[in-house]
């Protein structure tokens, strides 16, 4: 797949993040698509993933995402981003906190025919626990 081609493929569907549209971010996946992160671990199918997305926006319904770079290469496209939000729904099985949260993270596709066909999300999962205060560190001495 030519990089143009990717570039516009992920231009349309960054472009759809504001509006939380579980739906349209989830059209821009194969139906047999693999998504794996943290959080999901390996989960496999458009719907799997609409889920998911629709899952993460009622945990933080004013969740913004923002990207910092990204990169394409061939069939291969990197982002890397940061989102930031307020903890208002049920997250892991946990009542919303109120809490604000800033999480730094990536995604690694890769794409045929127009659509990904598998992404790789990493991000600081720890870190976003810690700061819904689901998490508790020990202080540094």
């Amino acid at each position: 797949m030519k990089g143009v081609t990717i570039n516009k493929v992920l231009k349309g569907w960054l472009e759809v993040w504001p509006s939380h549209d579980a739906p349209a971010l989830a059209a821009v996946f194969a139906k047999d698509a693999v998504y794996t992160s943290m959080l999901a671990g390996t989960i496999c199918g458009r719907k799997a993933v609409e889920a998911l997305y629709r899952d993460w926006f009622t945990a933080f319904p004013d969740m913004q995402f923002q990207v910092d770079s990204q990169l394409i290469h061939r069939d291969r496209a990197a982002i890397l981003w940061s989102q930031t939000g307020t903890h208002t729904g049920e997250f892991c099985g946990l009542s919303g906190t109120g809490r604000i949260f800033v999480l730094p993270g990536s995604f690694f596709m890769t794409f045929k025919d127009g659509q990904i066909v598998h992404m790789r999300s990493i991000y600081d999962f720890s870190g976003l626990l810690l700061q819904l205060g689901l998490l508790r560190a020990k202080p540094a001495v």
